[in-house]
């Protein structure tokens, strides 16, 4: 593996005032060689926003939210890509992570320990649901270990879990010596509480993912969820960034010529009317009316049908839920995929009854977050297709549902792979290279040209242990 050692300080200079050591014009300004709790907490959480975003930005072609505007895309149509700078995003972020950790036991600064621990796990959780084995317990000893060992990816899962149970007993220590500055920690503003309810949430999430697997455990996913989030203000989101929303800056660029950001025909059609009968009024708060008066996607690897410059396709734009202009979070974690969550475990366990209110209740709160028009909102939950009664629902309006509500995350992958991508007139993308959908993404150039001999054997057809 690439040796990733930079504490990335310049960015808490960027955000904050009080950086002058980092800038000293006698050393690598870029080379932090005693980060503080403060500046590894303000990159911990500022990276594994952004990390949530680039994994999103791949997936999301994926599951087809996204297509790309030029016909035969290697993303679109499952060519292999060169991941290598999104892995070293990952490693340079948990490797400040791993600094802190280390720095924070050192110190007693327990709060510090649990935001480590859940930061790790979210990242190392979003990197093995992509790549499978990963180096993890060999990592992030810089020169002493270069080329690290893989480990096993089942194994890897175990310790995204073991790390939330060690974050929440970190959290729960008396009297830390060190407490969260809120200016620093970019995702909670050092609220404790709320970072214990992430722990929770993610721990459910993690456990969901097991949906193919014997060690899948409805009673423990509701036992998580019943100690999680209780609404729209317990949602993990990254607020401030160097300059704008990475999805903004998608939207930006779009504005600019520099096509990107184009909605799939597939989500499109599913939210338009076309593929389920009823109109989501969460779609014209995503993206733009085309100049025909209409919401049109682009079909993953065919490309644009028009210009491209001409208002023909919906693409996201300045003024989206998820990429307007101005303090717009990137959502990481949410009250409305917590409770899809619920509605899955409690039907997978028999309860109906708790599955059905879930299943409404996260419709709603996700349009409530994005400030769907009530009486709208009430139209398109209270439609027969919708509103079905608990008797008749069903796994697939589960997870048709919370596609909708997971628009842009990565973790929508995971669900698509549990779910065999079995939504309704999901087709493979026009001239996909691969005989059926993509179940995980190759291994980066940094790691077959440097660490090759312990990179896997594997191809983007080869199931993750929990997808079989």
């Amino acid at each position: 593996m690439k040796k990733v050692f930079i504490y990335t300080g310049i960015i808490f200079c960027i955000l904050f005032a009080g950086c002058k050591k980092y800038l000293d014009v006698n050393t690598n300004p870029n080379l932090v060689y005693n980060p503080s709790l403060s500046s590894l907490l303000v990159t911990s959480t500022l990276q594994t926003g952004l990390n949530v975003q680039r994994m999103g930005n791949i997936t999301s072609y994926y599951v087809q939210y996204l297509a790309s505007p030029n016909a035969g895309s290697d993303r679109d149509t499952y060519q292999e890509e060169d991941l290598s700078s999104t892995w070293n995003d990952f490693y340079s972020a948990m490797t400040d992570i791993k600094a802190m950790m280390q720095q924070a036991e050192e110190r007693g600064a327990t709060e510090h320990l649990g935001v480590a621990k859940v930061t790790m796990a979210m990242n190392l959780n979003m990197l093995i649901n992509m790549f499978g084995d990963v180096p993890y317990s060999q990592a992030f000893k810089g020169k002493d270990n270069v080329i690290p060992a893989y480990d096993n990816q089942q194994a890897l899962h175990d310790t995204t879990l073991k790390l939330l149970d060690e974050a929440l007993a970190a959290f729960n220590m008396p009297t830390p010596t060190i407490t969260l500055d809120p200016a620093s920690d970019l995702i909670y503003r050092g609220n404790v509480a709320a970072w214990k309810k992430t722990a929770y949430a993610l721990k459910a999430r993690f456990l969901n993912q097991l949906s193919k697997t014997s060690k899948y455990s409805p009673a423990d996913i509701l036992v998580a969820v019943d100690n999680a989030y209780t609404s729209n203000a317990d949602n993990a989101a990254l607020t401030e960034f160097q300059e704008f929303n990475p999805w903004n800056e998608v939207a930006r660029d779009n504005a600019n010529l520099i096509l990107d950001g184009w909605l799939s025909q597939q989500f499109v059609d599913a939210t338009n009317g076309k593929t389920f009968g009823v109109m989501d009024p969460r779609l014209p708060l995503i993206t733009n009316l085309t100049r025909f008066g209409d919401y049109r996607g682009t079909p993953n690897g065919q490309g644009r049908s028009g210009t491209g410059t001409n208002n023909e396709e919906s693409v996201l734009t300045r003024k989206g839920f998820y990429s307007a202009d101005g303090a717009t979070p990137l959502w990481l974690v949410t009250y409305s995929e917590l409770k899809f969550i619920e509605a899955e475990a409690a039907f997978r366990s028999g309860n109906k009854t708790r599955a059905y209110a879930a299943y409404l209740a996260g419709m709603r709160a996700q349009m409530d977050l994005m400030k769907v028009d009530a009486a709208a909102r009430d139209a398109y939950v209270n439609n027969p297709t919708v509103s079905v009664g608990e008797s008749n629902l069903t796994l697939d309006l589960i997870f048709k549902e919370k596609y909708v509500v997971m628009f842009l995350h990565p973790e929508a992958w995971v669900d698509a792979r549990r779910f065999d991508y079995k939504y309704k007139d999901f087709t493979l993308p026009v001239n996909a290279v691969l005989t059926s959908f993509i179940r995980r993404s190759a291994y980066p150039v940094v790691e077959t040209s440097r660490n090759g001999a312990h990179v896997p054997d594997v191809n983007m057809l080869t199931k993750l242990w929990w997808d079989q």
